[in-house]
């Protein structure tokens, strides 16, 4: 597949979901604010204090962790997760059918590679919009992206 030419390319990274974002700020925040109120803080003080600043520590790791990587080559998508998560490529003949949605109702969502959930495949980690793809046997792929315009204009072309 390298030989082939790349037509559209996205990187998301873990650490700017939004969800993930503010679950680690509200725990950091609850750890300062214990570790301030805490009146034995050499017994149980410097605990609150470490836990906050490792778990801030975390959150700019997270910052740098690829979850999706996005590729689109003439005829296929190919979608790349974390380490050890299997590659998953899409044939583009078999889609039938391209459309931009938004990816949820809600405005904090869970990262997900790969989840089947009645009938339908969803990819996301950030962003409010997807990509929905149906293919001939009805199974529908949700692609959360950053850029969905331009993957939406990309795929669309290819299947037509």
């Amino acid at each position: 597949m390298n030989e082939q030419e790349i037509l559209f390319e996205e990187k998301q990274y873990l650490g700017y979901n939004k969800f993930g974002l503010l679950r680690a700020l509200v725990l950091t925040l609850f750890c300062f604010v214990a570790y301030y109120y805490t009146e034995n803080r050499e017994q149980f003080g410097d605990l609150f204090f470490v836990l906050g600043v490792s778990i801030l520590v975390l959150s700019i790791i997270f910052l740098f962790v690829k979850h999706l990587h996005t590729k689109v080559y003439k005829g296929s998508i190919v979608l790349d997760g974390i380490w050890t998560t299997r590659k998953v490529k899409i044939d583009l003949n078999s889609i039938v059918k391209a459309e931009r949605i938004p990816y949820s109702k809600y405005h904090l969502n869970n990262p997900v590679y790969n989840l089947h959930i009645k009938g339908v495949v969803r990819f996301y980690t950030m962003g409010k919009d997807a990509v929905k793809l149906t293919d001939k046997d009805g199974l529908i792929y949700k692609i959360g992206s950053q850029k969905t315009e331009e993957l939406h204009r990309v795929i669309s072309s290819q299947i037509n």
